[in-house]
């Protein structure tokens, strides 16, 4: 690995010493842009990311046997018809478990499936051209694909002498796809920064602040970031573990090649989500939400809805969810989870399995309809306690929504001030057939069914 690099400062050197400066800048400039599978520049039609709800399309072990990208891809259509607008991949590259690996232990960036390393050629999803094929199918549905990005640390070198730690390390990675060579000097520690914020699960800890890591990882026209949007064709980027390098990192990796960009940073203080967001210039999942609806679903306390997340401080950072590979612990009463979400600001995220295995598909896509029609303006709590939720929604362009949660087991009813004056409304859920008529004052009564919810706007 080190002799690639000489050997690439040698010519730059050589380089130098032999152009004139007229030639240097006319050479720049005559350079042809790398060749595209998609044109990036040319996916219109695709919908706002935002504007409808994200997938999560896998989950923990999905089945080996490189068939996961022809199942997403059987899928897609359904899910650009439910209203859904993003899916969000597994990270796609060869890992150091090669056929087995869910891809957390990246070896190879430049390795979709096609070369004989680690154990497979194909990854655990696919093929290369499985996989594009996949993305070509969602950009013809109008859906943006999320790269789920692990660039904190890697997996799957050699063991080399390392000058840092007067030891061996196993930092020597030599990629078959001939890109993004690796030693001892691309990780912690080394000559010019010792540490970041965290090292993972004793992997190889990549540093950012060297100036080679930063060009091979969204720099230069062949980085990965430029190479994943352009030539693979992902529209956005979820950041994996970002607890584990400092925000500066997500927003070069977006101010460079743009895109909707969400990090994973695992933490209920809200404080701290909202100001990483703010620092990364990203969105970050809303485990401040998610941890309090664990606690009014499995906890049987509503009130606890009552409390902070990111949605209430900032809600265009804030993407929200039920479940995901990592984390399912709301399991009572979770299709009342999806309603509180799906009801409320935030972008909010639908879980593979909940949607295709675990919940009622029909109940979810009426929930995706009610956000993507209604769940508009800004957000009311009209009353919480422990087995009653009623919140509002005031609108933009459309008359906003009224959602009444109910964790008990018996019928609820309940009169709630509304945005609307002697107005007929229904239940957009069907779950009851009242369609009162709201008085002079904007007040009405709405019921709920027993551990169940309603959602109520014009009729």
């Amino acid at each position: 690995m080190k002799y690639y690099k000489l050997i690439g400062m040698a010519c730059l050197m050589l380089f130098l010493f032999t152009c004139s400066k007229d030639e240097i800048i006319n050479e720049e400039q005559s350079v042809k842009p790398i060749e595209t599978n998609i044109d990036y520049f040319k996916r219109a039609g695709l919908k706002p990311i935002g504007s409808g709800v994200m997938m999560q399309a896998f989950y923990w072990d999905v089945p080996a046997g490189g068939t996961w990208w022809n199942t997403i891809n059987s899928k897609v259509a359904d899910w650009s018809n439910s209203g859904i607008d993003a899916i969000w991949l597994p990270p796609v590259s060869k890992a150091q478990n090669g056929p087995f690996s869910m891809g957390y232990d990246p070896f190879d960036y430049f390795d979709f499936g096609e070369y004989n390393q680690m154990g497979s050629t194909e990854t655990r999803f696919g093929s290369r051209t499985e996989l594009t094929n996949m993305i070509n199918t969602a950009h013809q549905n109008g859906l943006n694909v999320i790269a789920d990005i692990v660039i904190n640390h890697n997996s799957g070198g050699a063991s080399e002498a390392n000058p840092y730690t007067g030891g061996n390390t196993w930092t020597d990675f030599n990629p078959m796809s001939g890109n993004f060579y690796r030693s001892a000097t691309d990780f912690h520690a080394n000559n010019i920064h010792s540490n970041d914020s965290g090292a993972f699960g004793g992997f190889p800890d990549l540093c950012h602040n060297q100036t080679y890591v930063q060009d091979w990882l969204w720099k230069n026209p062949n980085s990965v970031a430029k190479y994943y949007r352009d030539v693979i064709g992902f529209d956005g980027w979820r950041f994996d573990y970002v607890k584990g390098f400092e925000p500066w990192v997500v927003k070069a990796w977006k101010d460079e090649v743009g895109g909707f960009s969400v990090g994973e940073l695992w933490d209920s203080n809200v404080s701290l989500l909202d100001s990483w967001t703010s620092s990364a210039e990203a969105s970050a999942f809303d485990f401040a939400c998610y941890y309090k609806m664990k606690d009014a679903f499995m906890g049987n306390n509503l009130n606890a809805l009552n409390d902070n997340m990111l949605w209430k401080q900032n809600a265009s950072r804030a993407v929200t969810f039920v479940t995901n590979h990592d984390t399912d612990e709301i399991i009572n009463n979770k299709i009342l989870a999806y309603a509180y979400i799906l009801t409320h600001e935030g972008y909010p995220t639908i879980f593979y399995k909940d949607y295709e295995e675990w919940l009622n598909k029909e109940r979810l896509n009426n929930l995706i309809w009610i956000h993507n029609n209604l769940a508009g303006g800004s957000t009311n709590i009209l009353h919480a306690d422990t087995d009653e939720y009623v919140a509002r929604r005031n609108g933009y362009n459309n008359s906003g929504l009224v959602v009444y949660i109910n964790n008990s087991n018996l019928w609820k009813e309940r009169w709630i001030e509304t945005n609307w004056s002697n107005t007929v409304i229904k239940d957009y859920t069907g779950h009851s057939s009242w369609e009162p008529t709201t008085q002079y004052g904007k007040w009405v009564k709405i019921q709920a069914p027993p551990k169940s919810y309603s959602v109520w706007s014009v009729k």
